[in-house]
């Protein structure tokens, strides 16, 4: 994937899209957004289960009645950890695992420019799963998404070796059964920075009417016959933007990233519509 000329132009357009400050404290060039040590005040949050208790704030508990914990800006080593879904869901369209892969590197290249030690976990049914560092990036074009075991579970099985103060940034369809704010929690507990990212195919988001559709289901191979009709689009839309929308606002909760790509408009398109956007990469001047 490093070779690939997408990826290439995107590096050469692109940076890690983290603050950076220089502050006393540990070493490390990029700023996290865990609960750390330095003076230096950031914002409130709620509480949340996992939270060191010695940053509950009492003041404001007693004025609102509600548990509220102090985060400060944290130096932390610019090293990245990649969650990359290999569900069957993920190839659901050519471009979507496509996009999903460049990214995966995309985000390893630019944490290794900055001297960081990225890896890749393959987020499949393997135990343990296996972690794909700079040098084996090229083994991304390899991988099968073919996993039965979705990212949910394999999260509460402690079935991902999540490292601590890593930026993490996670990527999937999020097209599994799952609660938002329990997988969340999970996910950034321990880390500087989440970063949620839903690839999602053009018909995805917006499929079309079709009379006596047959759809196979791309985790279990159950096959559904119905109409496409306005109705049952709609109901499906609904369904989407309201996870999309619990996802949005636990991520808000939890100070976490959450945006949503169409696989469809290509790596550039996907970075130049989306990822920038939301801060998660930097136009180089």
């Amino acid at each position: 994937m490093r070779n690939d000329p997408d990826v290439q132009r995107v590096l050469a357009d692109y940076s890690l899209g983290v603050p950076r400050q220089t502050s006393a404290g540990r070493s490390g060039e990029l700023l996290g957004r865990g609960t750390g040590t330095s003076l230096e005040f950031q914002e409130y949050r709620e509480y949340l289960p996992g939270d060191d208790i010695r940053h509950l704030d009492w003041a404001a508990y007693a004025r609102s009645d509600a548990l509220m914990v102090r985060l400060y800006r944290e130096e932390v080593s610019p090293r990245v950890e990649v969650l990359l879904d290999l569900s069957c869901s993920m190839t659901t369209s050519g471009a979507k695992s496509q996009l999903a892969q460049q990214l995966a590197a995309v985000f390893s290249l630019l944490s290794a420019s900055l001297g960081g030690s990225p890896v890749v976990w393959l987020a499949a049914d393997t135990s343990p799963p296996e972690g794909l560092t700079v040098e084996s990036l090229h083994r991304l074009r390899e991988v099968d998404f073919n996993a039965k075991t979705g990212l949910d579970e394999l999260l509460r099985s402690n079935g991902v070796p999540l490292r601590r103060q890593a930026m993490r940034v996670v990527l999937s369809d999020f097209l599994f059964p799952f609660d938002p704010e329990s997988l969340i929690t999970r996910l950034r507990r321990e880390a500087s920075e989440l970063w949620l990212v839903q690839i999602l195919s053009d018909w995805e988001l917006s499929p079309a009417e079709a009379s006596g559709t047959r759809l196979i289901d791309a985790e279990t191979a159950a096959e559904t016959h119905l109409y496409l009709n306005r109705a049952t689009i709609g109901e499906y839309l609904e369904r989407l933007h309201r996870l999309q929308q619990d996802l949005q606002s636990q991520s808000v909760r939890a100070g976490a990233r959450f945006v949503t790509l169409n696989a469809d408009l290509g790596l550039a398109g996907a970075c130049r519509e989306a990822l920038a956007p939301a801060g998660m990469l930097t136009p180089r001047a």
